[in-house]
């Protein structure tokens, strides 16, 4: 791990040539494999999750690729939701860390994102899965996923405007990254959502000569903190996730299927209903403990935060929330926070550990003071889980919200769960 995380976080440019490169004297386990592919700004791991949750069910070896992690590093890889063995992450750095070192000596630089894909590229490969869900890591068109040929369908879940430093400053602009990943020939699902996004998405399509499908639109039957009963077509299904953008995500998946079914992959409505009736996604509106009530959430751009605020006033319209908030210096926080306005009770601003990227808790502090009239700045997230715990329990009907960055989500999932 300490290898692995030694390596740049970002490219010095954009661009496939490094990990093609690489993948080519790995040579090119990617070629091995079937995918679909995946992006979008939010909705890419539930999107992913319930996918292979669906043919993991049907009996297919079902890779699944996301990131970034909460649990732990071997969260981004899984077989049939088995994460990667420590003594196959092992392996796996001993035979690509030589060729990294390798391509250095030419002033390659392999970066941390694309030798990760690359390592499960190798792992799915050498164990032969007979379909890989794959999750892009930033943008689309030079993401380090996007080397892949046998697509069998991309799929493109919501956009809106995050890293606009890389992708940038406008819908139109991101919605053309994204749209990278769709392949000649190759199926398109996505969801209709601003037209200047739609018409960057059916263009792409039509000049690459695929096929666009839109899902049905999927109902909201019924909803409380354990899940939701959603009907699609005639299928009435439980959805474990919570938040209404979980309904639109699931339809993705669901026009994904039958996509899927379209082109001889076999998949059974049992196999759809019990895939989804097992699906787990930690910090997607996750309830991790009930006395107190602490919600855990990894909204961290405008499009999240607008969900997460969806969500407050679905389940938590009643309660007093102690918000436990870190976010990361290049992420639109404005407005982002807007949407979540006369919505928290009281705010305790914190600071990602070890993240050169993090906001401080003072920084952060400054910025929500214009949102939040309670706000306590705490730089040390475990103090900040015990204020707001501590507030909690003498609060009458309150509950403990955390939200901001899935690197602040995982921080503070550890320390709760560790906790009980």
């Amino acid at each position: 791990m300490e290898k692995i995380n030694s390596l740049l976080v970002f490219g010095v440019k954009p661009g496939l040539d490094r990990m093609k490169m690489l993948l080519n004297i790995m040579h090119n386990p990617q070629d091995k494999l079937k995918y679909i592919h995946v992006a979008g700004t939010n909705g890419k791991g539930s999107v992913c999750n319930m996918t292979a949750r669906i043919l993991t069910a049907q009996g297919y070896k079902t890779g699944l690729f996301t990131s970034p992690h909460i649990t732990g590093f071997g969260e981004r890889m899984q077989i049939d939701f088995v994460q990667i063995p420590e003594e196959d992450i092992i392996e796996e750095v001993e035979k690509l860390f030589p060729l990294v070192e390798f391509l250095k000596k030419f002033n390659v630089i392999i970066t941390e994102f694309e030798f990760v894909t690359a390592m499960a590229f190798d792992w799915f490969a050498k164990n032969k899965c007979d379909y890989v869900v794959l999750e892009t890591g930033l943008g689309g068109r030079f993401d380090a996923t996007n080397v892949v040929h046998v697509t069998l369908c991309s799929i493109i879940t919501s956009i809106s405007l995050d890293h606009t430093a890389v992708l940038g400053d406008t819908l139109e602009k991101i919605a053309y990254e994204k749209s990278g990943i769709i392949k000649m020939g190759r199926a398109v699902v996505y969801n209709p959502q601003e037209e200047c996004v739609n018409s960057v998405i059916e263009k792409t399509a039509e000049k690459k000569g695929c096929k666009v499908f839109i899902p049905q639109k999927a109902e909201l039957l019924s909803s409380n903190l354990r899940g939701s009963i959603v009907r699609y077509g005639d299928k009435e299904i439980m959805l474990p996730l919570l938040g209404e953008h979980q309904i639109k995500n699931i339809s993705l998946v669901l026009c994904a299927v039958d996509v899927l079914r379209g082109l001889d992959v076999e998949i059974s409505d049992d196999a759809v209903r019990s895939g989804i009736q097992s699906v787990k996604i930690p910090a997607r509106f996750e309830c991790i403990s009930d006395d107190p009530l602490v919600i855990l959430d990894g909204a961290h751009n405008p499009g999240g935060l607008k969900a997460l605020a969806g969500s407050i006033d679905r389940y938590l319209i009643d309660k007093k929330i102690i918000c436990i908030m870190g976010m990361l210096k290049d992420k639109d926080s404005k407005t982002a926070l807007e949407y979540l306005k006369g919505k928290l009770y009281k705010v305790i601003t914190t600071q990602i550990n070890d993240n050169p990227r993090r906001l401080t808790a003072e920084e952060l502090k400054n910025i929500v003071q214009d949102y939040f009239p309670d706000i306590t700045a705490e730089e040390n997230v475990e103090n900040a889980v015990k204020k707001a715990m501590e507030i909690a329990g003498t609060t009458e009907n309150s509950a403990v919200l955390i939200c901001g960055s899935l690197y602040l989500a995982s921080q503070v999932r550890e320390i709760i769960c560790k906790g009980e």
